[in-house]
């Protein structure tokens, strides 16, 4: 820790406790704030130590401890505030283009535009937190840390599959990892009993005649992956394949390759490493369905909705045609929290949820990205169409006679009319929902 962190950390020592929790079975989380409030870095500390979390916290002073706190992994996280601390922000965009391996970053905010909290989350960070929800820090900090934990596992992973003849030797007898022996033109001619075993055969030579690399080697690209030398930097060099078990469940492999050279120099074949990972890859689905997933609703979450928003853009400018943004707000939630109580209102909220899944198609995605706010993104659907869908939707509140009456607020934006980024588009819907209910508002009075 730097000397001047030292200083400020024994200063604030009275303000905020470093440590929340001794608790012996939960693990160290070492925090670093670069927060000005301390009122706000209690409140944050508070909420861990009822989350049974066991913390060591220090406080950023300047922007070079920032950068050696996100490079160094000295901490295991950083809660940073925003937007009075812009300079950390600046940081955190520079520093995660170039890095993949930064210290995670939360920025703790008093309240902000969605399209900023798009760009933050675009740019590297971790995830954005409205201190008025601080409650749900603890549970951010357990998901950001489990992605932390498996980007690790799998660098790790990758790191022991450096490939080296000794490598290679000593894992033909490993268990784990299946390994195997082909031609320049991918007829197996070898394997080891663990390949054997990986893909549930009870013969080597019922696995030999599979022909499960021919297909590979015969693809010059796949070929080149599998041998790391693919030469595309927006490429990993590590080959992914499906293969089916004899029992006909899917396996995915992780495969990395070499040469086998002869005794004239010449190459003679291929020698190939598999590692099954489908568990890895089924347990990373379901954390990014779970980080992407609004837990009241069980719609998307706005990690979820930036995503679909990224995802339609990308596949715009591809095929040339458009898409739609919707943006619905819940009128008068606070009145019927206040009248009928917040199970009420919960209920409410479900009751659009379930409105905008029902309506939707199944290429629609649908989410809840605010207390009362929510987002329907329309692949291939132009403006008008979009309309009448919003019109549709906010015609069966109106109408459905059911207590407490509700009634929605709808916004609309069109790709690429109203805006090329995540940010105009919902800047765009923003505004349109805004000036319906300024509209609504007159025509009531």
């Amino acid at each position: 820790m730097h000397s001047s962190t030292q200083m400020a950390t024994k200063r604030d020592k009275q303000r905020f406790p470093v440590s929340v929790t001794r608790s012996p079975r939960c693990p160290l989380l070492r925090i670093s704030f670069a927060y000005r409030d301390h009122a706000n870095v209690k409140r944050s500390l508070q909420e861990l130590k009822h989350a049974h979390f066991r913390v060591r916290a220090d406080v950023i002073q300047t922007p070079d401890q920032f950068i050696s706190r996100l490079n160094s992994k000295s901490c295991d996280l950083i809660l940073a505030e925003y937007p009075a601390a812009q300079k950390w922000e600046a940081q955190v965009a520079k520093l995660c283009a170039h890095n993949s391996r930064h210290t995670p970053v939360i920025f703790l905010t008093g309240g902000i535009q969605r399209e900023t909290a798009a760009e933050l989350t675009t740019k590297g960070a971790a995830d954005c937190i409205e201190m008025e929800n601080i409650g749900h820090l603890p549970v951010v900090i357990r998901r950001v840390l489990s992605e932390e934990k498996l980007r690790e596992q799998r660098d790790r992973a990758e790191e022991k599959l450096r490939h080296s003849e000794a490598h290679y030797r000593a894992l033909v007898g490993n268990p784990t990892y299946g390994m195997c022996h082909c031609t320049l033109k991918g007829k197996l001619l070898d394997i080891n009993q663990a390949l054997v075993s990986m893909l549930g055969y009870t013969a080597k030579q019922e696995l030999l005649a599979a022909d499960l690399t021919r297909e590979i080697i015969s693809d010059s690209f796949k070929r080149k992956q599998l041998l790391g030398i693919s030469g595309r930097e927006d490429q990993n060099d590590t080959l992914e394949v499906e293969w089916k078990r004899k029992d006909g469940a899917r396996l995915t492999a992780r495969l990395t390759g070499r040469e086998v050279m002869r005794a004239d120099g010449r190459a003679g074949g291929y020698e190939i490493i598999a590692e099954d990972v489908t568990k890895q890859r089924e347990l990373e689905d379901h954390l990014r369905k779970q980080a992407a997933k609004d837990a009241l609703t069980g719609l998307d979450n706005y990690r979820g909705l930036v995503s679909a928003l990224d995802t339609e853009i990308k596949r715009s400018k591809r095929t040339g045609r458009e898409f739609s943004l919707l943006l619905f707000d819940l009128d008068d939630l606070k009145k019927i929290n206040d009248r009928y109580g917040h199970l009420a209102g919960s209920q409410a909220i479900c009751r659009l949820a379930d409105a905008l899944s029902m309506g939707c198609r199944d290429i629609d995605t649908a989410a809840r990205f605010g207390g009362d706010e929510f987002a329907l993104v329309l692949p291939e659907t132009c403006l008008e169409s979009a309309d009448l869908v919003s019109q549709r939707i906010c015609r069966k509140f109106a109408n459905d006679h059911r207590d407490p009456p509700l009634s929605v607020s709808a916004g609309v934006a069109s790709y690429p009319k109203d805006g090329e980024s995540i940010e105009t588009l919902l800047a765009a819907a923003d505004v349109a929902l805004y000036a319906m209910k300024a509209k609504v508002h007159r025509h009531k009075n």
